[in-house]
This record gives C-alpha cells, sequence and structure tokens, in this order.
C-alpha cells in the first residue's frame, strides 16, 4: 500500500495549500490512504466541521488532532458522528469521539489510525504507551488490521522515538507531529515500522512554528502579551512523510515529503519516476 501523512496543517494558507495539492498527489502518487492533522487548520486553534469536510473532499481519509482538538467548541458534536476524525486516545474515559478507528481504504484495505498525546510538557492525560497497546492488541496488523498509522502529538523527540521502538513490529508507521518542523530521521525501524520524529507543519515557515512573527517576538523579547497568536499567511509548504507497505504491513520504504513554500522540496524519488 501507498500511504501518506500530511503534518499539522495550519490556518488558512496551510489549508490552501493541502486541498490545491492533495487530489494531484492522490492521482499521480497513486495513494492508496491519506492521513492529515488537522488540530491548527481553523486560524491555528482547532478544526470546525466545515474544515474537515473539506480536507475530507480533497482526498483525506482520516484527520488526527492534539492538545488544540475542542479549541473550536463544535468539534466536541462533530465528532461523534465524523468516523474519520481522531482524537487522541488517552483522553479520559467518556471523551466525545475516538481515539482510534479500523478506516476501508480506496483499495479496499483496512487501515487503524490512532492518535495519542505525550505527557512530557504537555497536559497530563493518561498513558500513551498503555492506549497504543490497547489499541494494538485489540486490532493486530496482519489480521484485523492491513495497515497501523500511529500519530504521536508530543513535544518531546525522546517521548516519540520511544513510542517509535514500542510499536516497532506492530505498526506500519509512527509518527510524531506538534512541534511543526520536519526532523531529518525517516527510517525503517528494525522490527520494520516506518518511523519519523515530527512529520513537520503544512503552513508558512517564515513564521514562529506557523503564527505571524511579531506576537512571539514580543512576549519572548519583553515577556509582554499584546495580542493574540495570528496564522502566517505567507506560500505555505506542504510537510509529511510518505510510507509503502509490503504485504505483513510493515514499511519497505519511508521518505519525507516537502512541497512549495521556502523549504528545500523532497519527495519519494521511487513515486516520481
Amino acid at each position: 500500500m501507498r500511504l501518506l501523512f500530511i503534518g499539522d496543517v495550519v490556518g488558512r494558507t496551510g489549508r490552501n495549500i493541502l486541498t490545491s495539492k492533495l487530489p494531484e498527489l492522490r492521482r499521480r502518487w497513486k495513494l492508496d490512504f491519506v492521513v492529515v492533522n488537522g488540530e491548527n487548520a481553523a486560524g491555528g486553534f482547532g478544526i470546525t466541521e466545515s474544515i474537515c469536510e473539506e480536507f475530507i473532499a480533497a482526498g483525506a481519509d482520516a484527520i488526527t488532532l492534539g492538545n488544540h482538538a475542542w479549541d473550536q467548541r463544535e468539534a466536541l458534536v462533530f465528532i461523534e458522528r465524523q468516523t474519520r476524525l481522531i482524537r487522541p486516545a488517552n483522553y479520559p474515559a467518556g471523551t466525545p469521539g475516538r481515539g482510534a478507528n479500523l478506516i476501508e481504504a480506496q483499495n479496499g484495505a483496512r487501515v487503524l489510525v490512532m492518535n495519542v498525546m505525550g505527557r512530557i510538557f504537555m497536559d497530563p492525560l493518561d498513558d500513551p504507551f498503555a492506549a497504543v497497546d490497547r489499541e494494538l492488541e485489540a486490532c493486530p496488523l496482519g489480521m484485523a488490521a492491513d495497515a497501523t498509522i500511529i500519530d504521536i502529538h508530543a513535544e518531546t523527540t525522546s517521548e516519540k522515538f520511544t513510542m517509535g521502538h514500542f510499536a516497532d513490529g506492530r505498526a506500519s508507521l509512527v509518527v510524531g507531529t506538534h512541534t511543526h518542523v520536519p526532523t531529518a530521521d525517516a527510517q525503517i525501524l528494525p522490527g520494520g515500522t516506518g518511523y519519523q520524529t515530527d512529520a513537520g507543519m503544512t503552513g508558512d515557515y517564515d513564521s514562529v512554528i506557523g503564527m505571524q512573527k511579531a506576537e512571539p517576538l514580543n512576549r519572548f523579547t519583553r515577556r509582554i502579551s499584546s495580542g493574540r497568536f495570528e496564522p502566517a499567511e505567507g506560500p505555505a509548504t506542504l510537510c509529511g512523510v510518505a510510507l509503502e507497505t509490503d504485504g505483513r504491513g510493515l514499511a519497505s520504504m519511508i521518505a519525507p515529503v516537502r512541497l512549495g513554500g521556502r523549504l528545500a522540496e523532497a519527495a519519494p524519488a521511487a513515486w516520481e519516476s
């Protein structure tokens, strides 16, 4: 299978590059399944139902969230009926929505999509490792699922890397989100799981992690808030990771994706030929 994970979409400029490029990428790269992290899609904070539907219409099979999951209060309601929207699985019992779901790919394969949030320098949620273990045991790769994608929304590289090794051999891909900077460590772990510490954001990189520079500069240099954070509106880069799986659902190829905007472009060479 050919899978694409797209990192945190930030604001309007991120939404625009996603919806303009994803339909063509699905066709050109013959993608079977696409996951998009959309937790910063609505003005940098959360996601709305209309944006969620816009992403699905553009070609997203699933949308993951993170610490801004509920910044748009309507998400608490529409997540119950939108089965492709996945919030962190380690939220407390009774939280609306679902932290994992088995979704049918365009080729008929079954893809388990899971989202968990780290606990280091983040909200003190339930244990993400226990949540991942529970979902992997309930829907094992190669039996109930043909592919498994884990989005770990976390602050530290150590927690993300530990999750990669924890799920190695049991998931197709473990990919980090939240820090908005694409890392240069895309690799296949010893057990066959594809891994990248952070997929990067889909937004304007002439910014401070997707936000206009003036307010962060003011807060860091003067320690005074003069307003709210607003998404930067310059040309965006679409960032993510491309993965191909073998007959067991494990990774046979992984490559970073960076398209448009300010960053040096990267794409899976095997898919472009």
